[in-house]
């Protein structure tokens, strides 16, 4: 978090005034917003997603810690947790109408702008998909680094993990993803590839943007 961002006023100046939470609000929906349509392709879901997420920050407001990283990161913690919520939500039948009643409808030109937000983020999607047979905890670090570009510091403070727990399940995440690479390689040279290389679990196998992560790019 820089100079600028404590001037204005962070999380806990934002719960207590109203214009400074719509300033909040307005320096980062945009990035709460990629980081929803990175993980959802419905419009409709992606502005409830973001609505829920600015309210978990009234509730979590004193949890940041500006030592342990950005403002951003300290988001996409809160929003990997609103975005798990309703994915358990959505797996519970009972639950549907009271879901699609409870849903705010969009104006065409909301819808029309998130749908671009979504279609921007596709390569995103397709990432994370690619991940789906790492375990959850590697997963979780990977896509943070990979994906959403958070340091592993940053990571580690979204997940509420040491460091070097972070930085071992990025290692373990990078070698099982150049495995896959390995033995998806030989085969690729053998036949015409399919529309998108798949793993030998059926997940996708990472577009190069993560491989190079795989390999070892990423920031502390």
């Amino acid at each position: 978090m820089d100079g600028a961002e404590r001037l204005r006023g962070g999380p806990a100046a934002a719960v207590r005034d109203p214009r400074v939470f719509e300033e909040f609000y307005r320096r980062h929906v945009d990035a709460v917003m990629r980081f929803v349509a990175r993980r959802v392709d419905d419009p409709h879901t992606a502005a409830d997603l973001t609505a829920e997420i600015f309210l978990a920050v009234l509730d979590s407001a004193h949890s940041y810690r500006p030592r342990l990283g950005s403002e951003t990161a300290w988001l996409y913690g809160i929003a990997r947790n609103v975005v798990s919520s309703e994915r358990r939500r959505v797996a519970r039948e009972a639950e549907r109408d009271l879901r699609f009643s409870g849903r705010r409808l969009l104006e065409a030109d909301d819808i029309a702008r998130i749908e671009d937000r979504l279609d921007a983020e596709s390569p995103g999607r397709r990432a994370l998909a690619a991940l789906a047979s790492l375990p959850e905890g590697e997963q979780a670090v990977l896509e943070l680094i990979a994906v959403d570009q958070l340091t592993v510091t940053e990571a580690a403070a979204a997940l509420g993990i040491r460091q070097v727990t972070a930085r071992v399940r990025l290692h373990r995440a990078r070698k099982a993803l150049r495995h896959e690479a390995d033995v998806k390689a030989p085969e690729a040279d053998r036949a015409p590839p399919p529309a998108r290389p798949t793993s030998p679990t059926g997940a996708e196998i990472p577009d190069p943007s993560l491989l190079h992560v795989a390999r070892g790019g990423a920031r502390a």
